[in-house]
C-alpha cells in the first residue's frame, strides 16, 4: 500500500482544526464537569483509568505505529493487524471483568470494580479504530480524523455534562469516556475506505512485530510515566487528593495537546517520509521546536502565574488545593512540548530500541521520584515530576545529536527569543497583580492579565526578532486546508 492521498501542509491545516476543536472543546467540559462533581469523583475515575491505560497498552501492541512507519505495505499486514487487536481486547475484556475486584481491593475503594468493568467496554471499540487510525494517518488523510475526533468530543462531552445534569455523579465520567471513544469509532468506519478481510497472516505479522514489539515496549514505559503518579497517589492519599491533582495535570496535559498535538500528529508520518535524510530531518526538528517553544512558554510560564485566578474562576473555590500543583506542573509543560518531538524523530527513523531504552529510564526515575514525595502530599509529588524531568532532559537531546547530529548551540539558540518574550510577560502580568490587589473577581483579573501578558510578550518577541511572528504565520497559513489545490510547503523539509 503506497503512501498517497494527502499532502503534509493539507495534513497540518486538519491536524490543527482536529487538535485545536477537540483540545477547546474537551476543556470546556472539563471545566463544566469540575464545576458539576466532587473531586472524589475525579479521583476515582483516575483510579480506575490507570488499569485501563495499563491494559489499552496490550490492545494496540504497537502495531499501529509498526503499520505507519512500515515503507511497503501488503494487505495482509492490515488485516493481520486487525484481528489480532480485536481478538486481544476480547481476552483483555474478559479478565477485566474477572480482576475488577482486586483492582479495587488495590485501591481500597469498593465501587471500583463496577467503573473498572463499565469502562473496559471501550477496549473493544479501540481495537476496531487502531488499524483505520494508522491507514489514514500514513496517508495523511486528517480530514477523517479530524471529523472523527470533533463529533466524538462534542457527542461524548453533551453525554457526560447531561449526565451530570441529571444526578449521575460518578457515572458521568464513565459515560462521557464510553461515549467519547464508541461514537469515534463508528464515525472513523464511515469516513475510512479499508475494511478488514478474514485472515491472519503469521508471515506478516512478524514483519510488524520486529517494529511493534519495541513500541510497545515503548508504550508499557510510557504508561508508567503517564500513570505511576496516579496510581501512587490513589494508593497512599485516596481518591480525593488523586481529584485535586488529576484535574490540574488533566487541564496541564489538554493544553499541551492543543499546544503541540497538531505537529505531533504529523510529525511520525513525516518524519518517516525522510528517514533516510538526515539533514532534511534536522531542519524539520529545529523548525518543529522553534515554533513550538513561541507557543509554549509564553502559554506554560503564564499559567504558572494566573493559576490561582484561573482555579477560583473558572472551577470554583473548592478547586483551591489544585493551584500549587497546577503551578508546579507548568514547569514540566514547557520541557515535554519542545521535546515532544525527541521520541517522534527516534522513532520515524527506525530506533525504536533507543526510545525504549530512554522511556525504561523515565519510568524508573520517575516511580523512585514518586515513592519517596508521596509522603508530602500532592504538591511534593507534582515537584518530584518537574525535577525529575529536568535532570533526564539532556538524555533525550544526546540521542537526538546521536542520530541526525543536531548542534546543541543551536538547539539552544532558538529558545532565547521565548524566553525574552516570556520573562517580559512575567514582569508585566507581576506589577499588574500588585496594582490591582484583590479588586478584581478572578475571573475579570484573569483577563485583564491575559491580555495584558500576552500583548507584551507579542511586542517583547517582535522587538527582539521582528520577522518571527512574519515566518510563523506564513507557515501557518501554508499548512491550511483548501479545496483549490495542494499546498507545497514541505514542514518535515
Amino acid at each position: 500500500m503506497p503512501r498517497s492521498r494527502g499532502t503534509l501542509a493539507g495534513a497540518i491545516g486538519w491536524s490543527a482544526i482536529d487538535t485545536w476543536g477537540s483540545a477547546l472543546f474537551q476543556i470546556v467540559v472539563l471545566t463544566v464537569l469540575a464545576r458539576l462533581l466532587e473531586p472524589r469523583a475525579f479521583g476515582l475515575v483516575a483510579m480506575a483509568g490507570v488499569y485501563i491505560a495499563f491494559v489499552q497498552v496490550f490492545v494496540e501492541q504497537g502495531l499501529g505505529a509498526a503499520l505507519v512507519q512500515r515503507r511497503e505495505l501488503e494487505r495482509a499486514h492490515l488485516d493481520s493487524a486487525f484481528w489480532i487487536a480485536i481478538l486481544t481486547s476480547i481476552v483483555l475484556l474478559t479478565i477485566s471483568m474477572m480482576v475488577a475486584p482486586w483492582v479495587a481491593t488495590l485501591f481500597g475503594e469498593p465501587h471500583l470494580a463496577s467503573l473498572v468493568r463499565w469502562l473496559s467496554l471501550g477496549l473493544l471499540a479501540s481495537a476496531m479504530n487502531g488499524t483505520q487510525r494508522a491507514i489514514l494517518q500514513r496517508e495523511l488523510a486528517f480530514r477523517q480524523l479530524a471529523i472523527r475526533s470533533l463529533i466524538a468530543a462534542v457527542i461524548g462531552g453533551v453525554a457526560g455534562i447531561t449526565a451530570a445534569l441529571l444526578g449521575l455523579g460518578v457515572w458521568s465520567l464513565v459515560i462521557q469516556s464510553l461515549s467519547t471513544v464508541i461514537i469515534g469509532t463508528v464515525v472513523l468506519w464511515r469516513v475510512s475506505h479499508w475494511r478488514p478481510g478474514f485472515r491472519i497472516s503469521t508471515t506478516h505479522l512478524r514483519d510488524l512485530w520486529g517494529f511493534s514489539v519495541s513500541v510497545l515496549g515503548i508504550n508499557l514505559l510510557t504508561f508508567v510515566n503517564r500513570r505511576s503518579d496516579d496510581l501512587i497517589i490513589g494508593a497512599v492519599l485516596g481518591p480525593v487528593a488523586l481529584g485535586y491533582y488529576s484535574v490540574a495535570y488533566g487541564l496541564l496535559r489538554k493544553i499541551t495537546n492543543l499546544l503541540v498535538g497538531v505537529t505531533t500528529k504529523v510529525a511520525f508520518p513525516a518524519f518517516a517520509r525522510v528517514q533516510d535524510d538526515p539533514a532534511r530531518m534536522r531542519r524539520g526538528f529545529y523548525t518543529a521546536t522553534r515554533y513550538t517553544s513561541l507557543i509554549a512558554f509564553p502559554a506554560f510560564f503564564g499559567i504558572l502565574l494566573v493559576a490561582p485566578e484561573l482555579i477560583r474562576g473558572v472551577y470554583g473555590s473548592k478547586w483551591v488545593p489544585s493551584i500549587p500543583v497546577m503551578q508546579i506542573l507548568a514547569l514540566i509543560g514547557i520541557i515535554h512540548s519542545v521535546f515532544y518531538f525527541n521520541g517522534t524523530v527516534i522513532l520515524s527513523a527506525g530506533k525504536p530500541q533507543w526510545r525504549l531504552g530512554l522511556a525504561a529510564v523515565n519510568a524508573v526515575t520517575n516511580v523512585v521520584a514518586f515513592a519517596i514525595a508521596v509522603r508530602w502530599g500532592i504538591v511534593a509529588v507534582a515537584a518530584a515530576y518537574v525535577v525529575r524531568g529536568y535532570v533526564v532532559s539532556p538524555l533525550a537531546l544526546w540521542l537526538i545529536h546521536r542520530l541526525i547530529r543536531i548542534e546543541v548551540r543551536v538547539y539552544l539558540r532558538q529558545y532565547i527569543v521565548p524566553l525574552i518574550g516570556s520573562a517580559a510577560m512575567v514582569v508585566t502580568v507581576l506589577l499588574l497583580r500588585h496594582l490591582v490587589g484583590e479588586s478584581l473577581k478572578p475571573t475579570a483579573a484573569l483577563g485583564l492579565y491575559a491580555a495584558a501578558g500576552g500583548a507584551m510578550y507579542t511586542l517583547a518577541i517582535h522587538l527582539r526578532a521582528p520577522d518571527t511572528w512574519r515566518d510563523l504565520l506564513r507557515t501557518a497559513r501554508s499548512g491550511v486546508p483548501t479545496t483549490t489545490g495542494p499546498a507545497t510547503t514541505n514542514p518535515a523539509g
